[in-house]
């Protein structure tokens, strides 16, 4: 139904290569329809700092789920209900749209380097999801887009 009605596809978070099958997927169906091409997203959650260690540091704060012990009975009860085409994990669960998994978690050059690869496998846009929202905008937007920028400008 996506390929013959919609004009874009926007997928949960998974690495560039589950993505680019996916895509692979949806413009042969597309094809089919005689329709232009879809438009691809994929849905990420950022995590940028200077270091790699900070990165992981953050990530481990952000998913520790556990430390509620309601929030992780809602983990539980969730994932019994749930009929995925993956099973999600626990930090999966601790941010939308399985952000996670789409691996933008590390220094700027690392999720430049990511994104980078979502680019050639057909993504056209990124969904970002940052906590808390504004800060982490602005760190995203000042330490990855303003690099990608600097560096495009000298090439």
């Amino acid at each position: 139904m996506i390929a013959e009605k919609c004009d874009a596809y926007l997928m949960h978070g998974d690495p560039p290569e589950r993505v680019q099958e996916k895509i692979a997927d949806m413009a042969a169906r597309r094809a089919h329809h005689n329709l232009p091409p879809l438009k691809f997203g994929v849905a990420g959650y950022a995590i940028v700092r200077e270091t790699e260690r900070e990165a992981q540091d953050e990530l481990r704060r952000i998913t520790d789920v556990q430390q509620s012990a309601a929030g992780y009975a809602n983990y539980q009860q969730w994932l019994a209900g749930t009929q995925l085409e993956q099973r999600v994990s626990l930090e999966d669960y601790s941010v939308s749209n399985r952000g996670l998994r789409s691996g933008l978690v590390g220094t700027p050059e690392q999720v430049s380097e990511r994104l980078h690869r979502f680019e050639k496998a057909g993504v056209d846009l990124v969904l970002l999801q940052f906590s808390p929202q504004r800060e982490e905008m602005e760190r995203f937007s000042a330490s990855v887009i303003a690099r990608k920028s600097q560096s495009a400008s000298v090439s």
